[in-house]
């Protein structure tokens, strides 16, 4: 430093109390990389941290021509270049950060903070700068946001798997439909077919074999073959499951439906709690484990929670509830909704029959009409407690073991 500038630097000590020494002493075993800084921008001092965090000692720094751009990374210098022209020109900042260059050619984090400096009479004596090492703050930062970002696409699988699922699930509502319409007209259509080819067949014998017309009998005896085979298909498109009886925790399989449906519970504001009763353990079952078709359990709990979350009032609850003895398990599901009357509960599994007159919820009338078949083709049931206070309670039955056909 010059004579002059010593004395702009003693200016700024405080009615002399410190002297130069002590003041020298604390800003030189500074942590951080302090600098003071003419009016003109030349580096008039800075302390022994600027060695540890850039590897050049403070001599060399004051023989820069252009300080502190050399020891900063090239793809931030325009930047630092901004903060000493700000600094210059009076300004102050605080906290921007930058890629420092260390000479051993590796690069840190850092930030600067810069302020204008005077003496005790207010006259200006250039700007004081400085830098921390904030590579680790920035590492958690990056972290952070790395998190973030994997978390947005597991957010996004999850809504997309979530949206899988549901267009298969209206996808097999509707085969189910489908299925349950073709079995009833087939019925309604095999009953007259039947009383048809009795009739004919006895026309058809009261006719020689050398009628001018009996071919055409034989055509349309073909054809009431045609129409018995289209019935008979309609038929098997709603034959029983075929799937197969796996081994699967329950509570596990209630917890995966509960997730499945927690967007539109919480779009309705409806709490849905789960609650496991007495479960014991069965001949090889562990305490929550069932035997059944895992796929149907699933459909079953689905429609019925689904339905109790549509009939709850905003801020109410669901509660789920199921207990496992040796030979059966039980799920009832609870909601806080109107309830329902006798006669409903009469048509409450016929198919395509709903209450939901609302359009936003307006339903096929098919989730409990498809639930009961799939649980009376597991040898369970379905019931509905239209007595119970305060909503309605739906009771699902269900061995605990699926005997094998």
């Amino acid at each position: 430093m010059t004579n002059e500038q010593e004395q702009d630097f003693g200016n700024l000590i405080s009615a002399g109390h410190i002297d130069h020494d002590v003041f020298r002493a604390i800003a030189d075993c500074t942590y951080d990389w302090e600098s003071w800084h003419a009016p003109d921008g030349k580096l008039v001092w800075v302390n022994a941290a600027v060695e540890r965090m850039t590897g050049c000692s403070p001599a060399e720094c004051l023989k820069m021509p252009d300080y502190p751009l050399p020891l900063v990374a090239v793809e931030d210098r325009e930047k630092v270049a901004a903060v000493m022209a700000d600094a210059k020109e009076g300004g102050s900042g605080n906290d921007v950060e930058f890629r420092g260059q260390h000479r051993d050619g590796s690069e840190r984090w850092m930030a600067v903070s810069w302020q204008p400096m005077s003496d005790l009479s207010h006259r200006h004596l250039g700007f004081r700068a400085s830098v921390r090492d904030v590579t680790e703050r920035h590492q958690l930062r990056e972290e952070l946001r790395m998190h973030n970002q994997h978390l947005e696409q597991l957010v996004q699988e999850r809504t997309a798997k979530i949206a899988q699922l549901e267009e298969h699930r209206l996808r097999m509502e509707k085969l189910a439909a489908l299925g349950q319409m073709a079995a009833g007209v087939a019925h309604e259509v095999n009953n007259p077919l039947a009383g048809i080819r009795n009739a004919f067949a006895l026309f058809k014998s009261s006719l020689p074999e050398d009628d001018e017309n009996y071919e055409l009998l034989e055509l349309i005896d073909s054809e009431i073959d045609r129409i018995s085979a289209i019935t008979h298909q309609m038929y098997q498109l709603y034959r029983p499951s075929q799937q197969q009886a796996t081994t699967f925790d329950l509570e596990r399989t209630i917890a995966g439906v509960v997730a499945l449906l927690q967007p539109q519970a919480t779009k309705s504001k409806v709490q849905i709690d789960v609650i496991t009763g007495q479960c014991q353990p069965a001949e090889q079952l562990e305490a929550t484990q069932v035997e059944l078709r895992e796929g149907e359990v699933k459909q079953i709990l689905f429609n019925i929670v689904r339905n109790a979350i549509q009939a709850s009032p905003r801020s109410g609850v669901v509660k789920i509830e199921f207990t496992l003895s040796n030979l059966q398990a039980t799920i009832s599901v609870t909601d806080q909704g109107a309830g329902v009357t006798a006669d409903v509960a009469k048509r409450l599994f016929e198919p395509f029959f709903t209450t939901k007159s609302d359009t936003t919820r307006q339903g096929m009338g098919l989730g409990l009409s498809v639930s009961r078949s799939l649980a009376e083709a597991m040898n369970g049931a379905i019931d509905v407690d239209h007595k119970f206070t305060n909503g309605a309670c739906f009771k699902v039955t269900l061995p605990r073991r699926l005997k094998q056909v």
